[in-house]
């Protein structure tokens, strides 16, 4: 069908952080894109807020960096994490979170240039939604997604303007569902799912206050409150969570389901702040009252021919460990390039399969991180309670027995420092945030596993492996400014990265004159490596390359060094025909080794 008989090339349904990540992308990458919501405007309330390393690169990438860290707390004050009996009560113990602690500070600025930062939802989608929009996006608000036929040249959509109340069709090549966790589009397409809903409860509060005078010298975006009185729900643990520092906030407590729906009452919620907080006279503004429910599901496949789902129509999971959103725009990203590559007719249809194949076990994986990490607050309450739940007495009480120069005493303060390591793998994981390696067809997966030098949930492993994104390492550009290797790479192309050695690469790629493949040859022309941090890290000859995706994965790599551009220049032509499914050829059949 020619260009002219579809209204848009993708139309995306759902504006959150997958649907406008997939937008913005989309349009960077000159595709005709429409997102629509079936609302009047974003998000409203807090909801996800830690943006991750490799969230930050992806945003990098897509040039809103500069824009989340003004709009951000940023990383200085996300991580004095508190266990407390109240704000204004004796403390238990701190946790040093997010990478800011003194023992794992290097291992954060090593690993890239971005920062963890803390970008409440609200504060993320208009920044998404405008950059999409700048970027020649169409964006239409009001909007529900009805339903969808496809067939197998494209789909026909029909949607329903809610002012007018009018129902109408658009024509669009691809379809894509970033529409929640009650999606629409999941459902029509009948996405398989594993695990459940609605396995526990808890109640959320948002809040204006001033509370500076207990938090500005220990800062912090999360506390939790360890506390008799709020020892409720499946954590056993109230919650503040700073939402602007130090002025506006969320409260949170958990609730048994089987006693029916929980007391939200303003009276109920500001007895629980004020609990919480540690004053009975404080004054504040409730904004909002919300119970929301903890689901443990994720679907086992992505895709039906041509529609696609991500974000949290696919997996579905509590707050904990900060990975919803993070999940979500990493899928965007990863969807947006391959759609627009067999738009432009650089890869076929076949090619799309690499889209589930690589999200789906991250989906699966954080699922199951974000509610054992829920279930590791059990020894937190051990230690301080003396068992996990079912205690009783005074605050005192317990304080007393915790610090207790006593034999008991020595055994609850052993407990508690080992439970404060295992949080380290909700709230120091940066492996679990950064060490995805991707099996598909898009990948020319190596032979052998990768030996992990440290626990690959808390540590980052930088590696030129394929599969992985390409390991941060700082050049110098021509201006004499640093720059690093990730920003050498993206931009909606492949980039073959070599050295001074790799003049057949060069020279192979100039041939071929692909309109996507670019390389980029270090030491020899933009930029150079005068630390040698990626002469250290790249794990190839200096004559050898790496070829990286769109997305920053390393697609395929060669070791060793070629020196026939004839023979570099088929190779590559072998890789990419396979890795964007142009051949039937087995992408683990053009593996790391000699040239043919």
């Amino acid at each position: 069908m020619t260009h002219l008989e579809f209204d848009t090339d993708v139309l995306v349904v759902g504006t959150g952080p997958m649907g406008a990540t997939t937008a913005l992308a989309l349009a960077k990458y000159g595709i005709r894109v429409h997102a629509i919501s079936r609302w009047n405007w974003l998000a409203n309330t807090p909801r996800a807020h830690i943006t991750n390393q490799r969230t930050v690169e992806v945003l990098r990438s897509l040039g809103i960096e500069e824009e989340l860290r003004q709009q951000a707390t940023p990383w200085e004050l996300m991580g004095d994490t508190l266990f407390t009996t109240s704000f204004a009560g004796p403390e238990i113990a701190r946790l040093q979170t997010w990478g800011t602690g003194d023992l794992r500070f290097g291992d954060y600025i090593e690993a890239s240039p971005c920062p963890m930062l803390d970008v409440p939802q609200p504060v993320m989608e208009p920044i998404l939604v405008n950059a999409a929009a700048r970027s020649g996006a169409q964006m239409s608000f009001n909007t529900e997604y009805l339903s969808h036929v496809q067939d197998a040249d494209g789909v026909t959509v029909t949607l329903r303007n809610l002012i007018s109340g009018q129902d109408y069709e658009q024509r669009v090549r691809f379809l894509v569902g970033a529409d929640g966790a009650r999606s629409q589009v999941a459902a029509d397409i009948d996405l398989p799912f594993d695990g459940v809903l609605a396995r526990a409860g808890t109640v959320y509060t948002q809040f204006k206050a001033d509370l500076s005078k207990y938090v500005a010298h220990r800062p912090s975006i999360l506390h939790w409150i360890v506390n008799p009185e709020a020892g409720f729900g499946e954590i056993g643990m109230g919650l503040l969570r700073a939402v602007k520092p130090w002025t506006e906030w969320i409260a949170g407590w958990g609730f048994d389901m089987s006693k029916g729906d929980p007391d939200t009452s303003r009276e109920n919620a500001l007895k629980k702040i004020r609990l919480l907080v540690g004053d009975p006279d404080l004054e504040c503004e409730i904004l909002s009252i919300s119970p929301w429910y903890v689901n443990q599901q994720y679907a086992l496949e992505y895709s039906r021919g041509r529609v696609f789902c991500g974000g949290d129509a696919v997996h579905r999971h509590p707050p904990s460990s900060g990975l919803g959103l993070n999940t979500s725009v990493q899928d965007g990203f990863n969807l947006a390039w391959k759609l627009a590559y067999v738009v432009k007719g650089y890869a076929t249809l076949h090619h799309l399969g690499s889209y589930g194949e690589e999200r789906s076990p991250v989906g699966r994986q954080i699922v199951g991180r974000a509610n054992q990490s829920r279930v590791d607050y059990a020894p937190l309450r051990t230690a301080f309670y003396g068992q996990p739940s079912g205690f009783s007495g005074t605050l005192e009480h317990f304080l007393g027995r915790f610090f207790a120069a006593d034999e008991q005493g020595l055994e609850s303060r052993r407990k508690m420092l080992e439970a404060l390591d295992l949080k380290n793998y909700e709230f120091n994981a940066q492996g679990t945030e950064m060490n995805q390696r991707y099996v598909s067809r898009g990948v020319a997966t190596e032979d052998g596993s990768e030996t992990w030098l440290r626990d690959e949930q808390l540590f980052h492993q930088a590696t030129t492996r394929p599969g992985a994104k390409i390991p941060h390492a700082w050049l110098v550009g021509p201006d004499g400014k640093r720059v690093s290797t990730l920003d050498v790479v993206g931009d909606g192309m492949f980039t073959l990265v070599t050295g001074i050695a790799g003049q057949a690469w060069e020279d192979a790629v100039a041939a071929l004159a692909l309109p996507f493949l670019r390389c980029v040859r270090v030491g020899a022309g933009k930029y150079s490596d005068p630390y040698f941090y990626w002469a250290r890290i790249r794990e190839i000859d200096e004559g050898g390359a790496v070829l990286v995706r769109p997305d920053g994965i390393i697609a395929w790599r060669q070791k060793e060094a070629v020196s026939s551009q004839q023979d570099v220049a088929a190779l590559l032509s072998k890789v990419l025909d396979a890795v964007l499914g142009r051949s039937s050829a087995d992408v683990s059949g053009v593996a790391t080794g000699a040239a043919a």
